[in-house]
């Protein structure tokens, strides 16, 4: 318990984060042990800037981590596709050819980080960690989401909650591949390098996947 109650302690206390959590060149959190860098990781997503660039143009480098993330999924080849605004963003997290083999690709890597992170950490411990990651980030993202759509016209509470929730599971797997020590440029890892830029991934539809 007092492993558990000193993550928490180190998540939440007054150190500044200047951290990059997932950029390779800086070094950061990636460099630390297991729970700890995880506890850092939940400092880091409440101060993130969530939903702050979305709708702008896809600049080099976001391309280059969306077609590493697809291609990591299993899906070489997939374009990537620009969503201007928040309206817009509704209607692509709704079309009809919203397709799941991207989701369960996901989830089967999401299970295989799970096994490798409970070989180097303590189940009870892992788990706290990954809640308090999560709950953390839904909680900041929906304030987020709720006044960037705000900006727009857009108060649609289903929308807002897709968003935090994004960002909840998102933020979680980045911890999970903190947890298992898994490489830089992990498909999670380029994943939550896009919402790090303050941009909300939408998933594939079709041939496309959409990055708002």
């Amino acid at each position: 318990m007092a492993k558990i109650t000193k993550i928490v302690e180190i998540a939440n206390d007054d150190e500044d984060i200047d951290d990059d959590a997932f950029d390779s060149e800086s070094g950061g959190i990636e460099d630390l042990d297991g729970l700890r860098a995880v506890a850092r990781l939940a400092k880091l997503v409440g101060s993130l800037p969530w939903f702050s660039t979305v709708g702008r143009p896809l600049t080099p480098a976001l391309l280059r981590d969306a077609e590493g993330y697809v291609a990591g999924l299993g899906f070489p080849g997939i374009g990537i596709a620009g969503v201007e605004d928040w309206l817009a963003a509704s209607n692509a997290a709704q079309a009809p050819d919203w397709g799941d083999d991207w989701w369960q690709a996901e989830e089967q890597m999401r299970k295989s980080l799970l096994d490798d992170a409970l070989q180097l950490n303590p189940e009870h411990d892992l788990m706290v960690a990954l809640e308090h990651v999560s709950t953390r980030a839904s909680e900041t993202a929906h304030d987020r989401a709720a006044a960037s759509a705000a900006k727009q016209g857009v108060s649609d509470p289903a929308l807002i909650q897709v968003a935090a929730g994004a960002a909840a599971q998102a933020a979680y797997q980045a911890a999970l591949v903190l947890a298992a020590d898994a490489d830089s440029d992990h498909p999670f890892a380029l994943k939550f390098r896009l919402f790090e830029a303050g941009r909300l991934p939408l998933g594939i539809t079709g041939n496309t996947f959409n990055l708002f």
